[in-house]
């Protein structure tokens, strides 16, 4: 009796996790869909104060130039290898002094002189959260960032503690390759999560139902 109750307590268990995380499944694929309507909405006027939550993934269109001041950010993409996020001071036509992340450059382009010039970007405001107990530490001396932390490049460059990832420049030659703000980096392993659980449920019911078989068995043999 003890080991059925076992068995059926611990199924009901697991079958309840994966049923939570396909529940949580839902509800990520419902966010990762909202964001990704926001990214891609018409693009508004720099907001005057920032909410870093309200805010995150918010569509902007900024117009003003580049200061000469910038910081490169250690990165690689597919299919271009490593190189740079070029992070730009940039000052808007309403003498506001912000970020612009104007996108890619490859390693033999970071000491590339790329001067102050006019330009109009859209693009999304993002605080990236790249930074963990493995990031090394800026060398802010050569202007070499490992993750974006906003307040710390901020500080660097005498900017707004915010950040406009470029996803279109114009007004100017293109200085970088975009990599526009995307739900890409956004994990989503709930249905992952879920197989594991229904899996651990199967194993635990073939599992329960072996050991009964065997205890039955064992008792048909001491009768005999």
């Amino acid at each position: 009796m003890v080991p059925s109750i076992f068995g059926i307590v611990g199924c009901a268990v697991l079958v309840t996790l994966g049923a939570w995380q396909l529940e949580r499944l839902a509800w990520k694929t419902a966010l990762l869909n909202e964001i990704e309507a926001r990214i891609g909405a018409e693009p508004v006027a720099l907001p005057e104060v920032f909410d870093v939550e309200a805010d995150r993934f918010l569509p902007v269109a900024v117009s003003g130039r580049t200061v000469g001041e910038e910081l490169v950010a250690l990165t690689s993409v597919q299919g271009g290898g490593p190189g740079y996020r070029v992070i730009s001071a940039f000052e808007t036509d309403a003498g506001r002094r912000i970020m612009v992340d104007e996108g890619f450059v490859p390693s033999d382009a970071r000491d590339v002189v790329r001067p102050g010039v006019a330009m109009t970007v859209v693009g999304n405001l993002q605080w990236p959260r790249e930074v963990d107990s493995f990031t090394p530490e800026p060398d802010l001396g050569a202007g070499l960032v490992f993750a974006r932390d906003v307040d710390v490049m901020a500080e660097a460059l005498g900017a707004e503690p915010v950040l406009v990832v470029a996803r279109e420049v114009s007004g100017t030659d293109l200085r970088a390759t975009p990599l526009p703000v995307t739900s890409a980096g956004i994990p989503n392993n709930h249905l992952g999560y879920a197989v594991q659980w229904f899996g651990l449920a199967i194993v635990w019911a073939g599992m329960t139902a072996f050991f009964l078989w065997r205890m039955r068995r064992g008792r048909r043999e001491d009768m005999t």
